[in-house]
């Protein structure tokens, strides 16, 4: 997320202003490729993806292409067709990491056969998302999981029935269109992580052309309250605001404060981002905050360059957080709390249709970001089990170390230095212990959730 975007509320006016330079909109496919039906892909599409795939695992796929910003404020990242377009990559069968591929990651072993209900946050509304989400499902072998057998629920912040989405064709569905990329990242990452868990999809208000009604922190928090009150135990939000007094007292951090379930947060995409502020919501001391490494293979992680971590002065730790990694951050809360993989480089597979806009839907895309490890590690969190004691990551930081993968080489020092903010180099570089852009560490297994 660029500093640019890091606002209280997005406005339409700012969201048309960024469109209207060209960076975020998504064309289809690759030029001079069009994209094929999905479960009809041509030999030729299904060998192209699997040399894709070899590069994801290898690390070295942003070596011939580029990665754009999925648009808003959400956390993620979109490999495109080549260095400097924006068209994404777009393939007929998958290209990125599948859950297997995340399992082999992160040890995780067994038949998933929790029911844990986890719910996914995100703006807008996606009429495609149980369509799409089948899609993703059936392809990697993962249970149905819809709005007829019961796993998938899908209501607004408040509780009720979803709005509809933008009108097609206006500039409203142009930004909706974009948002739905995130949707279904993040509802496919759950999927991957717990296949067998029920997922609550809530759509947090985006209404193109009224200002003060877009995303806002106080809308997500309620989403959070709500989430839980409809049973969640897992809560994953792949969006980041700017910190405020209001969003880090009062009502706003009261909704977001559930023990007994776990919020799982993105940090960022952009690096360390400072030495006094997080990003809302992974700053407060309830939620706890993704970070993301680089993962070609087993036993072969580092830092992702592009994950967030910081300072929150407005608090002095996270929940359970221990004193020597406040100590890190001149006793405040440091973020990250964990990790998992997040660089597009070696980024996971999504798939996406919703189009209203340039009604050329994507099909299977590669895309990363702490928006894919958010849900990811939420959805760990559901397959284990959510420990009524935890509140925050006090759970984490409790657990033994041989449940996490140290992450000890890479760093995130993209747009600023640790030096320049006076605070320690362990905020922006992984090392041995905690370390601000892997936190913990990775998981090895289901030990820690």
């Amino acid at each position: 997320m660029s500093p640019s975007n890091r606002a209280m509320r997005w406005t339409v006016t700012t969201a048309m202003a960024v469109l209207a330079a060209g960076a975020l909109v998504i064309p289809a496919a690759a030029a001079g490729q069009p994209l094929a039906t999905v479960g009809t892909a041509s030999p030729s599409a299904t060998a192209l993806a699997a040399q894709l795939r070899q590069e994801v695992n290898s690390g070295t796929l942003l070596r011939d292409h580029g990665v754009k910003r999925i648009g808003g404020l959400s956390q993620g990242l979109i490999v495109t067709a080549a260095k400097g377009s924006n068209k994404p990559l777009s393939t007929a069968v998958p290209a990125g990491k599948g859950p297997a591929d995340m399992a082999a990651l992160y040890n995780i072993t067994g038949a998933s056969t929790a029911t844990t209900t986890i719910a996914v946050l995100d703006a807008g509304v996606d009429p495609n998302i149980s369509s799409d989400l089948a899609t993703y499902r059936s392809t990697f072998g993962l249970p149905a999981c819809t709005t007829g057998n019961g796993c998938l629920k899908l209501v607004n912040f408040n509780g009720g029935a979803q709005p509809r989405p933008q009108r097609p064709g206006t500039q409203g569905s142009n930004i909706e269109e974009q948002i739905a990329v995130e949707t279904s990242l993040d509802m496919d990452m759950v999927s991957a992580a717990c296949p067998s868990c029920h997922l609550l999809e809530v759509s947090v208000p985006f209404q193109a052309g009224v200002t003060d009604s877009n995303t806002s922190t106080g809308e997500f928090a309620q989403a959070t309250r709500t989430a839980a009150n409809l049973g969640a135990k897992v809560v994953s939000i792949s969006y980041g605001y700017t910190e405020t007094a209001g969003n880090t007292s009062g009502t706003i951090l009261a909704n977001m404060n559930n023990p007994g379930v776990a919020i799982t947060v993105s940090t960022g995409d952009s690096g360390f981002n400072s030495g006094t502020h997080q990003d809302w919501p992974s700053n407060l001391p309830t939620s706890i905050a993704a970070g993301g490494t680089t993962a070609p293979s087993p036993g072969h992680e580092t830092a992702w360059s592009g994950g967030g971590s910081g300072c929150e002065t407005a608090f002095a730790r996270a929940n359970g957080q221990p004193a020597a990694d406040t100590a890190l951050c001149n006793n405040h809360r440091a973020a990250a709390d964990v990790s998992s993989d997040a660089d597009p480089n070696t980024g996971v597979a999504v798939f996406d249709t919703y189009a209203p806009f340039t009604g050329q839907p994507l099909n299977f895309i590669v895309v990363g970001g702490t928006s894919a490890a958010a849900p990811y590690l939420g959805g760990l969190f559901a397959r284990a089990g959510v420990p009524s004691t935890l509140n925050g990551p006090n759970t984490l930081y409790a657990s033994s170390t041989s449940n996490f993968h140290d992450i000890t080489s890479g760093n995130n020092e993209q747009n600023a230095t640790c030096a320049s903010f006076g605070i320690s180099q362990k905020i922006c570089n992984a090392g041995v212990g905690y370390d601000g852009p892997t936190g913990i560490g990775s998981p090895n297994g289901l030990g820690a959730f």
